[in-house]
């Protein structure tokens, strides 16, 4: 699974609860976007690509096993 998170420089604008492919993120205007759906993240960072801010950053976590 990867952590994905959204730092203090977020506009709110939503780019990436709409470029991301899996839906992770959920956005209401005027709101920080959140990842409710972390799971479903596949690691292609077109949130962090897209985000005009640089707030997004996508890390993947070892997985122990």
């Amino acid at each position: 699974m990867n952590r994905i998170t959204i730092n203090g420089w977020c506009k709110q604008c939503g780019i990436c609860e709409a470029f991301c492919p899996k839906s992770v993120f959920d956005f209401k205007p005027g709101h920080k976007p959140f990842a409710a759906r972390p799971e479903d993240c596949t690691g292609c960072r077109l949130c962090v690509l897209r985000c005009p801010d640089f707030a997004i950053e996508v890390k993947a976590e070892a997985i122990d096993g």
